[in-house]
């Protein structure tokens, strides 16, 4: 990692080998490494999510037969990650908008002690 480059910032999952494929691994540690550097990903592999929050996202991984999502923030000195999981419908579940809500205010609650 360079200096230039902003951590991640696990709030929540983790990127492992099972469930991801070996594939879907590397996609998302490629991915992520990008945002690291500072890169702005846009469709197909990232969309924004403005129903959790500015400068919310989400990554697009495909796999052999899923589709991961890894929701992320970014801040100026960091990646924030909120959320990974399985998507399964068009839609982002609406618990899963909630929980990463939560979970950023519980962030910003942390930040500011």
């Amino acid at each position: 990692m360079d200096a230039d480059d902003k951590p991640l910032v696990w709030l929540h999952g983790q990127v492992k080998t099972p469930p991801f494929s070996p594939l879907a691994r590397l996609e998302a540690g490629f991915l992520l490494r990008r945002l690291q550097q500072g890169e702005a990903l846009s469709l197909p592999q990232s969309r924004p999510m403005p129903s959790i929050g500015a400068h919310c996202h989400e990554l697009r991984i495909r796999d052999a037969e899923q589709n991961w999502r890894i929701v992320y923030r970014i801040d100026d000195d960091a990646i924030l990650i909120l959320a990974v999981f399985n998507k399964k419908s068009q839609t982002t579940p609406k618990l899963v908008i909630e929980i990463c809500q939560q979970r950023l205010k519980q962030y910003e609650r942390d930040r500011q002690e």
